[in-house]
């Protein structure tokens, strides 16, 4: 038996005979990315004593890590898509264990929302290609009951996170709770490289870079102005980031109705189980 697993799922005649090994893999490393966020306000006491953080920088400690994970899923998904799904899976598990290292030798606030940051910038790979890789591996017949266990893991990682950093903190620092992503992102990686197969998309066009970069300005706009108001009130920064997140999702939309390869075709959001789904999904 083959140590790397380096035979195409798009080349393999019948289903891949390890499909649910891999979706473990594909299980663990989502765990570990939703995890990351719920565990953190467990460890945020400890965190704002040691650091001196103020309220603004505990909420930017929280809140670093969502910017750039919900503003680069799209565009990093699509890059995913065409060039190596694992791949991109792989990378965004060394990034993120590389952000989750960091953090726990940093001790300043600045330091500690840079690696929150940098872990959601990994999770961004991780996340769009996990639920990739799960499609092209599984038949048809099997997706569903895949996607469904893919799914409650999410749901499951987010009340295990306060379990598991509550456990770690009655004998450890506030770093443990950075640490422990770190051999489970080893693992999830040589599960990847073992287990899963290789794919990327049949077409892989030129990707529409620039609808995948205004979807990273409306997107991060979106998330920014919804953690900056609420918390901090509706100056300059929230309404300004308002504004861009309204025109960034006005020329995004223009762009993608006119693009011939657009990196989501927003026609599909007048499809009612389309647009009821990811309905859902953006209210959970």
């Amino acid at each position: 038996m083959r140590l790397v697993m380096n035979e195409p799922v798009e080349r393999m005649d019948r289903p891949y005979a390890r499909r649910w090994w891999a979706l473990l893999v594909l299980c663990l490393s989502l765990l570990i990315i939703v995890m990351a966020n719920t565990a953190l306000t467990v460890a945020a006491p400890d965190m704002t004593q040691d650091l001196g953080l103020s309220s603004a920088d505990l909420q930017w400690v929280i809140d670093g890590y969502t910017v750039p994970y919900a503003a680069l899923m799209l565009l990093l998904g699509a890059i995913g898509d065409k060039y190596s799904r694992r791949g991109a899976l792989v990378l965004g598990l060394v990034v993120f264990g590389g952000g989750a290292v960091a953090g726990s030798l940093v001790d300043s606030s600045t330091g500690v929302i840079a690696a929150r940051a940098v872990m959601g910038v990994g999770a961004a790979l991780i996340m769009p290609a996990t639920l990739s890789l799960l499609a092209a591996t599984f038949p048809r017949a099997e997706r569903a009951k895949a996607i469904v266990l893919w799914t409650a893991t999410a749901g499951l990682a987010i009340a295990a996170g306060p379990l598991v950093a509550g456990a770690l903190l009655e004998h450890h620092g506030w770093s443990s709770t950075f640490l422990i992503n770190v051999p489970i992102a080893v693992l999830a990686i040589v599960g990847a490289l073992v287990l899963v197969p290789p794919s990327r998309a049949a077409h892989r066009h030129r990707i529409d870079y620039v609808g995948g970069l205004l979807s990273v300005v409306w997107i991060g706009s979106l998330v920014y102005m919804i953690i900056e108001g609420p918390h901090f009130g509706w100056g300059v920064k929230a309404v300004s980031a308002a504004v861009v997140a309204g025109a960034g999702l006005l020329l995004f939309v223009l762009w993608e109705l006119r693009h011939p390869r657009p990196v989501i075709d927003v026609r599909r959001f007048t499809q009612r189980r389309f647009a009821g789904s990811n309905l859902a999904v953006a209210l959970f």
